[in-house]
């Protein structure tokens, strides 16, 4: 769930991130204009939800001070750009060998991320397999749901976000990319049936 930030909160994380090496309450204090109760009562929600943490700076000529500093959350709050980063890589990569070749490079991606996993799979029947397989693309960004429409049907998945949505638009072929995963765990042959990149509601597959 995510959290929501109040303008206060939000100039204490850009304070910190003009300031890596941390600041105290008194200096946050008085940089905002603001109380040090005022202050403090920000950083326990902060430091709580993860966007903040303690640190000690060694004051010369006398005690520790207790200073705060932006953890990896706190840093990743802030906008970052890598979707057109993305998309001039892959554009210049497939200009450069070519569309056959880029997709068979998005399969063998595919590929090797699996290899990486496999342990998570090993020994364990289709469903399993395929439970696992859930939890792996949901701890990577996706809403994913699995079932059959029969108990005669094969097994099936399906996403309602694409979490990289803008590049698949404009490189179908990444779609590869999740094929291949998806069928090195599985072991099986996957098939997709529906892609949001193209139009479609959800991208869903089934497991053949």
């Amino acid at each position: 769930m995510l959290q929501k930030i109040s303008s206060r909160q939000h100039q204490i994380l850009e304070h910190l991130l003009e300031n890596r090496k941390g600041l105290s309450v008194d200096e946050l204090a008085k940089a905002l204009d603001i109380s040090r109760t005022g202050v403090q009562q920000h950083f326990v929600v902060l430091e709580r939800d993860g966007y903040i943490k303690k640190s000690t700076f060694n004051k010369t000529a006398g005690r520790p001070v207790t200073i705060y500093v932006l953890t990896d959350k706190g840093n990743n709050y802030f906008p970052k750009q890598y979707a057109w980063f993305s998309a001039l890589i892959l554009g210049d990569l497939q200009q450069e060998i070519g569309a056959e070749r880029f997709k068979a490079y998005m399969q063998r991606l595919g590929s090797k991320l699996a290899d990486k996993l496999r342990g998570k799979f090993e020994g364990k029947n289709l469903i399993e397999r395929i439970d696992e397989l859930a939890i792996v693309m949901t701890d990577f960004g996706f809403q994913v749901k699995v079932g059959t429409e029969s108990e005669t049907e094969s097994p099936h998945m399906q996403a309602y976000n694409c979490i990289y949505h803008d590049l698949a638009q404009k490189h179908h072929e990444i779609c590869e990319f999740d094929l291949a995963l998806m069928s090195s765990l599985l072991d099986k042959e996957v098939e997709q049936l529906s892609c949001m990149a193209k139009g479609d509601c959800n991208c869903s597959f089934r497991i053949k």
